[in-house]
């Protein structure tokens, strides 16, 4: 019995299957996490409107307004906030509305980093500054904004990580077609036809 022969038609087909395949491996599909993210998202939008430390809030810190430098607000702070506007909200946006795995994996990454400026940030406002000044200590804003951060980075790794099974049994599919034309070039090349 001989084996197919395969035809451009096929070629082509193959070429759409693989371009599907690859459609599929850069989508995530978070699931029930998407509202725990969405909700996380907003709670980091809530605190730019509260209290950071003493009478500055996330978006006088945000902009380095005249009400943050009032109240000594340092750069771990100042990071921490950009971090979680870009990466907290921007790239976590971006990632549930396009469903791409890239703006999943940048929001994982961006509030991991920013998680821990967040901690940073708490404990800097805690510690005095030179010249025995005492601030006021980190506000509820921070605090919020800081425990949001930590919820979003765990529930992004946990979205990045996971596959969805339609992309698995896809990958699984691929490799079964490409062992099986493996198999007739090597029959092919020995002459086993």
């Amino acid at each position: 019995m001989k084996a197919a022969e395969p035809t451009p038609d096929f070629e082509q087909f193959r070429a759409e299957l693989e371009a599907v395949e690859r459609k599929i491996a850069g989508e995530i599909d978070p699931g029930i996490r998407a509202m725990v993210v969405a909700v996380a998202v907003f709670v980091l939008l809530i605190s730019l409107v509260l209290p950071h430390a003493g009478h500055a809030r996330g978006f006088d810190v945000l902009l380095s307004d005249a009400a943050a430098a009032a109240e000594h607000i340092g750069l771990p702070s100042r990071v921490f906030v950009w971090f979680t506007t870009v990466f907290g909200i921007g790239f976590s946006l971006l990632a549930l509305i396009t469903r791409r795995w890239a703006f999943s994996w940048i929001a994982a990454a961006g509030s991991a980093i920013g998680s821990v400026f967040g901690v940073l940030s708490i404990w800097h406002r805690n510690t005095p500054e030179p010249g025995n000044y005492h601030g006021a200590g980190p506000g509820i804003g921070l605090i919020i904004a800081t425990l949001a951060s930590i919820v979003l980075t765990f529930h992004w790794v946990r979205v990045v990580w996971n596959r969805t099974s339609v992309h698995l049994a896809a990958e699984e599919q691929r490799r079964i077609v490409e062992a099986k034309a493996e198999e007739v070039r090597r029959r092919r090349l020995f002459g086993e036809d």
